[in-house]
C-alpha cells in the first residue's frame, strides 16, 4: 500500500484521569472513505475532533499529505466538516449558507457565484437555492451542509454522524448520494457512526473502536466475515455464539460462531444435522428470522431463512427442523479450539 495521505500516529487523549483515546494508529489513503464505528463513548467523536483540530491530543501526531498538522488551528487545516445537527444559519438562504465560507477570501463575486451553483448542482438542490433552512426537509438541509463543506475544495472531509437525525428512508437515499459525491470528487473522507449498516454500505474500510481503542480495521467484508473478536462479531451484524454441541461426529465448542444467514435448515430427521424446535417466527420482508432451540442441549439459535424455504418447509412455531453448520462459514476466534473429535 502507498504512503498514507492522512496518518494518525500514536494518538492518546486524556481528560484528567479519564482516557478518551489510547494509542490510536490509523493510515488512510488519498480518496479513501473511512468509517469510525463503535458504541457511544468509545472515543470516535473525540478522534474526529482531534483530526479537525478542535481538540489537542495528549500525545501523538496527525499527518496530512506528509505535513504534520498536529499544532495547526482548525482554520489552517483545510477540511470540510458536516455535523449531525446541520448547523445552518436560519436567516440565510441555501445559496447564502453555501456562499458564506467563500466570503472574505480571494474570490470575485462571479467566482463565488460559479462555485456555489456548481456544488448546489452536485447535491441536486440548485432549484431550491432561495429557500431558507426552515423551508427545507431534514435531508435537504443536510445536503446544503454537505455543499457548504465541499465548496472550498477541502483536502479532506469529516462527517460526524451526519445521517442519525434523519428518518430511515431519507437516511438510505442520502448515504447513496454522499458515496456518489465522495467518489466523484475523490475526497478523502472520515465519517463517525454507531450505525453498522451505514458503515457496511458506505465505507472502503471500517475502523472498529471499543473503550478508547481500535480493535479491528478492515474492509466491510473483512470485519463482517472475519471478525477478530466476539465484540466485533456481535457489534456488526447478528451472530450466534455456539455452545458445546455434538454435530456430525465432532463437538462444536464454545467461542465458535456463525451468522444467521449461514445456518442451513431442512426438515426433521436429517442424519447429519442437529434437531431443533422453532420457538418464534419473525417476518422481515425478504426473509424470515427464526428463533430455534436445539433438542439436545437447549441452546438458542437465530436463523435467517428465505420466504420461499420458510413456506416450503412450513416453518411455523413448534415445527421440528434440522440445522447444519457449513464449516467454511464458521467463525473461530484465535484463542479458542475450533473443533475436536467426538
Amino acid at each position: 500500500m502507498s504512503q498514507a495521505y492522512l496518518s494518525i500516529q500514536g494518538v492518546d487523549k486524556s481528560f484528567g484521569s479519564f482516557n478518551a483515546l489510547k494509542e490510536i494508529n490509523i493510515d488512510i489513503q488519498k480518496n479513501e472513505f473511512i468509517c469510525l464505528l463503535g458504541p457511544s463513548g468509545c472515543g470516535k467523536t473525540t478522534l474526529l475532533r482531534i483530526i479537525a483540530g478542535l481538540e489537542k491530543p495528549s500525545h501523538g501526531r496527525i499527518i496530512v499529505g506528509g505535513k504534520d498538522i498536529t499544532s495547526l488551528p482548525p482554520a489552517k487545516r483545510n477540511f470540510g466538516m458536516v455535523f449531525q445537527s446541520y448547523a445552518l444559519f436560519p436567516n440565510l438562504t441555501a445559496y447564502q449558507n453555501v456562499a458564506y465560507g467563500l466570503q472574505g477570501k480571494k474570490f470575485s463575486r462571479k467566482e463565488i457565484d460559479e462555485k456555489v451553483k456548481e456544488v448546489l448542482s452536485l447535491v441536486d438542490l440548485m432549484h431550491l437555492h432561495d429557500r431558507y433552512p426552515a423551508q427545507l426537509s431534514g435531508g435537504q438541509q443536510q445536503r446544503i451542509a454537505l455543499a457548504r463543506a465541499i465548496v472550498l475544495s477541502p483536502d479532506f472531509l469529516l462527517l460526524d454522524e451526519p445521517l442519525s437525525a434523519l428518518d430511515a428512508k431519507v437516511r438510505v437515499k442520502l448515504r447513496e448520494q454522499i458515496c456518489e459525491l465522495q467518489e466523484k470528487l475523490g475526497i478523502t473522507t472520515v465519517m463517525v457512526t454507531h450505525d453498522q449498516e451505514e458503515a457496511l454500505t458506505m465505507a472502503d474500510r471500517i475502523v472498529v473502536m471499543k473503550n478508547a481503542e481500535v480493535v479491528q480495521i478492515g474492509t466491510p467484508e473483512q470485519v463482517y466475515d472475519e471478525p477478530n473478536s466476539p465484540f466485533v462479531a456481535d457489534f456488526i451484524g447478528s451472530i450466534n455464539f455456539l455452545e458445546d454441541e455434538e454435530y456430525g461426529g465432532s463437538i462444536i465448542q464454545r467461542n465458535m460462531a456463525v451468522r444467521p444467514e449461514h445456518i442451513r435448515i431442512s426438515g426433521p430427521g436429517s442424519a447429519t444435522g442437529i434437531s431443533a424446535i422453532v420457538k418464534h417466527v419473525e417476518f422481515r420482508g425478504a426473509f424470515y428470522r427464526l428463533l430455534l432451540q436445539t433438542v439436545l442441549t437447549g441452546q438458542h439459535l437465530t436463523v435467517d431463512v428465505s420466504s420461499q424455504i420458510t413456506h416450503h418447509l412450513k416453518l411455523t412455531k413448534y415445527a421440528e427442523v434440522s440445522v447444519e453448520f457449513p464449516q467454511d462459514k464458521m467463525i473461530n476466534f484465535p484463542s479458542e479450539t475450533m473443533v475436536v473429535g467426538a
